[in-house]
């Protein structure tokens, strides 16, 4: 159950309420790929990152370990030892960008591994069978995302198939909630919102699937190299045509600038690698934009990543060290700035809220903008 509890414009704060805690929205899902967040940390760290919400792959967990090993362990959340809400992305995304080695049919999708290159079939029955084998709190839909570029016809086929698809993972997950040996009854289901950057498909798109009473809806295929205009503006179209009622979910974003920009927009739930890939390369966050601790400037440098930085990082280490440690290679360096960079993310989550909460989240969002523009002094 969602329940909206502040509007500003567009933008929205939240309670999620699901089987395993409640979330507060807006939310950054910090992304644990193979149930791991890259870069070293437990799910003890996660919880002294504040982090709300764990991203898992159900492609990659499908072949490694595979989710009836996962099942037989008890479930993903006992597996990985984490108590708190675990969304599970569908598989489709992954599916599809293995272009060459997959093939798109009505019933499903046929690919070859990357791992090993098996013969694998998905379709929305194998896609919610596997993430009702995980246990997620969230599962969703098996969907297309189709290229880009793409042709408005290729699109219109894909979307209407998407569709179809989305009636089958809805059909398959209420059957498999009831099974007696479910891990998880109560899993949720989000359906994803397609049409590219047409913006007529997506709004037609979204009337569709907000008949289907979901528990949230996702705005998937952004961030696939369309301009970041091009992404406010489908934004600004179609999310007015999701319920209000229900969390909003934009797949794979992304930057600090983009979740501002978003949040403003509506939505209320936001992924991303970018903390965890740019720190484990030494590319750390502040409120004054992005630095390299590989820089020689910081060889000598005493002072935390950020001054006043409550993250396990900022209040121990120095810059110097944290580049001593990345120029050594040794793997703290990168956990460290993971750290600090999931920490950075979830709490400029909690200062949306707080804003939002106050009735000045376009201050915020113009104060915040304004501090990334600025650099740090030589």
């Amino acid at each position: 159950m969602y329940k909206l509890l502040k509007t500003e414009g567009r933008a929205k704060k939240g309670e999620f309420h699901t089987p395993h805690g409640i979330i507060q929205t807006p939310v950054f899902m910090n992304v644990a790929t193979v149930a791991a967040i890259k870069g070293a940390l437990s799910t003890k760290d996660l919880k002294d990152v504040k982090c709300q919400v764990a991203l898992s792959n159900t492609y990659h967990l499908h072949l490694r370990p595979g989710d009836k090993v996962i099942k037989r362990l008890g479930g993903l959340h006992k597996f990985m030892v984490w108590d708190r809400p675990i969304l599970t992305d569908s598989g489709g995304f992954q599916v599809f960008s293995l272009t060459s080695l997959r093939k798109i049919k009505e019933e499903g999708v046929y690919f070859s591994s990357h791992i090993d290159g098996r013969k694998i079939f998905m379709g929305p029955e194998e896609s919610m069978q596997i993430q009702s084998n995980i246990g997620s709190t969230i599962a969703m839909a098996f969907d297309e995302c189709p290229p880009y570029p793409a042709e408005r016809s290729y699109m219109e086929e894909s979307v209407a198939r998407t569709t179809r698809w989305l009636k089958r993972c809805k059909a398959e997950l209420d059957r498999l909630n009831q099974l007696e040996d479910t891990v998880n009854p109560n899993q949720m289901l989000f359906g994803i919102n397609q049409g590219g950057t047409y913006e007529d498909i997506r709004i037609e798109h979204a009337k569709v699937i907000s008949e289907m009473d979901l528990d949230g809806y996702a705005v998937g295929g952004l961030a696939v190299g369309e301009t970041h205009a091009e992404m406010y503006r489908i934004l600004e179209e179609v999310v007015p045509y999701l319920p209000q009622n229900k969390p909003t979910y934009l797949m794979g974003v992304g930057t600090p600038e983009n979740i501002l920009e978003s949040v403003e927009r509506g939505i209320d739930f936001f992924d991303c690698v970018l903390p965890a890939r740019n720190g484990r390369h030494g590319h750390v966050y502040t409120n004054r934009g992005k630095i390299n601790l590989f820089n020689a400037k910081y060889e000598l440098d005493e002072r935390p990543i950020e001054e006043g930085c409550g993250c396990p990082t900022c209040t121990t280490y120095s810059r110097a060290y944290i580049r001593h440690l990345l120029k050594a290679k040794e793997m703290l360096g990168m956990r460290l700035c993971v750290l600090h960079n999931l920490y950075f993310f979830n709490t400029m989550m909690e200062e949306i809220r707080d804003a939002l909460d106050h009735g000045n989240y376009a201050v915020y969002k113009k104060q915040k903008l304004e501090g990334f523009k600025q650099k740090e002094e030589e």
